[in-house]
């Protein structure tokens, strides 16, 4: 994971392509509801005007699935890029056509241009080698700074490095610091917390989690999946049938391993997944028919609570209950007050979790929260990033 960044490179009169992750949601009207991404991607792109290379910035933004459509143009990232920036960023009309070929060709140091949507083109999800090729020839130099996306081998993530040098940008450096860290050499009790509603999208996670952390937490509707494997009734809680066997077997690995995998003891039910529905806690073993499990209980929290206490560095990635609904968010919302207030490092995943923790209002007090949903689920699982592979190394 020692990649070289961009402090490692003469930048300097350069044509830099830095592939940002500008997937911004956006309300009817096309103003920009949530610039955070924008703002994560300014240190990288600040250095690099700072230090005279010519920056060319290229994204992604929702699934035109390789048409042209206005909805998903970057005219707004621009348009918010000028605002943050304090100097012009100009639109391409197109990714590798005449409009940015024009643009680039009249750069000069310190000037940033932002090429259009590069899902335009159905050749960057397929990782086109000659659509990466027309990519690079734009630039001199690849910067990637876009960790959401390098879980996917996409022309503009991965691709282009097979044309030019290839470093990360500093969002990225940051990401495999902390989540490296975490990882490769934690500072305990490591302690991982992992919620979300199935077994399924987290058995690789789970595997690779109970090879290095003292305490694994579970939390989520994934946890009822567990119960119902030791032959517990789960109501009409969310529970995958097809998983019970293997359910049974983490709890035995975990035992082999000695790493304490905690369960919830209790658990707030309600009719339905709706604000006003009628609910009550109840044991996890004892849900009754009719109701469904939407957060962990007040005991629960409290030992969960107890156990991150001493906790030296935690990882959490899915929240604990159906968080989008007040009734339901006391969970997440009381365990990412127990993180804020630790001394640990605190390692949010992305995603929902990183949803969880901006409602609740506490991203200032975290250590650091990743940028990737599926990038940081891959991580976590030690599987090779295309986006990070490509990087030349130190």
């Amino acid at each position: 994971m020692n990649k070289k960044t961009v402090r490692d490179i003469d930048v300097k009169g350069k044509r830099v392509l830095v592939r940002c992750d500008f997937n911004v949601p956006q309300d009817e009207e096309g103003n920009i509801t949530d610039n955070r991404r924008i703002v994560s991607s300014l240190p990288t792109i600040k250095y690099l005007i700072e230090n005279g290379a010519k920056v060319i910035l290229c994204s992604h933004l929702g699934r035109p699935k390789g048409e042209v459509k206005k909805e998903f143009s970057l005219a707004p990232v621009a348009k918010e890029l000028s605002k943050q920036l304090n100097i012009e960023v100009k639109l391409a009309d197109d990714i590798i056509g005449e409009s940015a070929k024009k643009l680039v060709s009249e750069m000069k140091d310190g000037e940033v241009v932002l090429l259009e949507n590069v899902r335009f083109d159905a050749r960057e999800e397929k990782n086109d080698p000659e659509f990466a090729k027309q990519l690079a020839s734009l630039a001199e130099i690849y910067v990637n700074d876009a960790f959401g996306t390098s879980h996917r081998a996409h022309a503009s993530t991965a691709g282009v490095a097979d044309y030019l040098p290839a470093v990360s940008g500093f969002l990225i450096e940051k990401e495999l610091d902390f989540m490296g860290n975490a990882l490769e050499n934690p500072a305990r009790p490591f302690v991982a917390i992992l919620g979300g509603k199935k077994v399924s999208d987290k058995i690789g996670v789970i595997n690779a989690l109970l090879e290095k952390v003292d305490t694994l937490i579970i939390g989520g509707a994934m946890a009822y999946t567990f119960f119902k494997a030791q032959g517990y009734g789960v109501g009409d809680s969310i529970c995958e049938l097809d998983k019970l066997d293997l359910a049974l077997e983490l709890l035995e690995k975990a035992k082999q391993k000695g790493v304490k995998l905690m369960l919830p003891v209790d658990t707030k039910v309600g009719k339905a997944p709706e604000k006003d529905t009628e609910s009550k806690i109840v044991k996890c073993t004892e849900i009754p028919d009719g109701w469904e499990g939407f957060d962990i209980g007040p005991e629960t929290i409290e030992i969960y609570k107890k156990e991150l206490k001493d906790a030296k560095t935690i990882v959490w990635n899915g929240p604990l209950g159906l968080f989008e609904i007040d009734q339901f968010a006391i969970g997440t919302n009381e365990i990412a007050k127990a993180l804020a207030e630790s001394d640990a490092v605190t390692i949010i995943g992305g995603g929902d979790s990183a949803a969880a923790i901006e409602k609740a209002g506490l991203s200032d007090k975290m250590t650091h929260i990743s940028t990737g949903g599926g990038a940081s689920l891959e991580f976590l699982e030690g599987k090779k990033l295309p986006g990070i592979e490509c990087l030349e190394n130190k």
